[in-house]
């Protein structure tokens, strides 16, 4: 593959990115055939040396993924980290998305279950209002203890959403760099 095909093919894979971003990119590969011609390489040996230019495309975005979701650590950014890397290879699929889905499942019960018992005393309520005959107080002070204890709760998964975040982002750095070649 000479240096048109190979360039050409990596911009069709990188074209989720901004055309600024793309062609800073297209320019650094460029330069790069450049220096390896001034050497006496071909352009087939370099492209080759290289590698497929649609692995180099996915390597490239899980780079630029990770990097959106240093500055920006929101919802959608995460996911498409995560989405990033697992197409990095196949056995990212178990080693990320395993993972990912258990810890976000553990995160979604902890704030399902702090919500629940903060909102506990307003069911009690709402079932005196509909079942007249059935209120009672001890229903409500213990629904009271629970909407303390589910504050404490959302405030602990508070806390451990920002940590799962911080350690996703580690996580995936660290399987970039695992893929590539590096530790």
């Amino acid at each position: 593959m000479n240096k048109k095909e190979f360039s050409l093919e990596l911009e069709r894979y990188l074209r989720s990115l901004s055309s600024v971003e793309k062609n800073d990119i297209l320019q650094d590969y460029e330069d790069h055939f450049n220096f390896g011609i001034e050497e006496g390489k071909s352009e087939e040996e370099i492209s080759a040396a290289l590698g497929p230019p649609k692995q180099l495309a996915r390597e490239i975005l899980a780079e630029y993924h990770i990097e959106k979701m240093e500055t920006s650590r929101s919802t959608g950014n995460i996911f498409r980290a995560v989405w990033s890397v697992i197409g990095l290879g196949f056995i990212n699929l178990v080693l990320v998305l395993g993972p990912f889905i258990a810890l976000v499942g553990l995160l979604l019960g902890g704030w399902c279950l702090g919500a629940s018992f903060t909102l506990s005393p307003l069911l009690v309520v709402i079932s005196a209002l509909f079942n007249p005959g059935t209120f009672a107080w001890f229903d409500l002070f213990v629904s009271i203890v629970l909407s303390g204890l589910g504050f404490f709760i959302s405030l602990g998964m508070y806390h451990l959403s920002i940590g799962f975040k911080n350690l996703l982002l580690r996580y995936l750095k660290y399987n970039v760099s695992v893929v590539k070649g590096g530790k």
